[in-house]
């Protein structure tokens, strides 16, 4: 006879948490655990087995459709190395495609750093660089300026009177306070 676990001493056997448990049996990786009379979960060692496969398909970095694949193959005794192996290759080009992409940000990300005098003058290289592309400086052109209240009185700067409009760091962060008040007072 098998003896069953509660959901902690499950947890601690698998070397995983009692909540990742119960997301791997809400996304259906880990099927529902049974329950006692008086509806605590129950895992045994199959359930524990399959955490385990679990948590080491996670260390590789296989996705969560690609850990629901994986066990189906390792439930299917008709498999063949061949199907269990093209998951793997595939998911090893992924990480290769991936560790390009970082290579190339860190590279790009060092040289951003080795050009900026990192002094207390407002000049920044790095500003500069990754603003490169923008079409203009951010200022409180109509695309940033937060929609008025009903009933608000229109402001001079915005009432149709031409006005010089100043573009600076401060007009950005002046913009993006009035986005994050905005937002927050939904």
């Amino acid at each position: 006879m098998t003896t069953l676990m509660n959901i902690g001493d499950a947890a601690k056997a698998a070397g995983v948490s009692a909540k990742m448990i119960r997301h791997y049996e809400q996304t259906g990786l880990l099927p529902e655990a049974e329950r006692s009379e008086a509806g605590y979960r129950k895992y045994g060692e199959r359930e524990v087995s399959v955490l385990r496969f679990i948590r080491q398909s996670r260390r590789l970095g296989f996705s969560m459709p690609q850990i629901a694949e994986l066990i189906g193959q390792w439930g299917d005794t008709h498999r063949t190395s061949r199907q269990v192996k093209a998951i793997a290759e595939r998911h090893l080009a992924d990480l290769e495609e991936k560790l390009r992409e970082i290579v190339e940000m860190k590279s790009a990300l060092e040289q951003l750093v080795s050009v900026c005098a990192g002094d207390d003058h407002a000049h920044c290289s790095i500003l500069e660089n990754l603003a490169a592309d923008s079409p203009s400086a951010p200022n409180h052109s109509a695309s940033f300026v937060k929609p008025k209240r009903r009933g608000a009185k229109a402001s001079t700067a915005h009432s149709g009177v031409a006005e010089k409009q100043t573009t600076s760091h401060l007009d950005l962060m002046t913009w993006m306070r009035g986005v994050h008040v905005h937002r927050g007072a939904h």
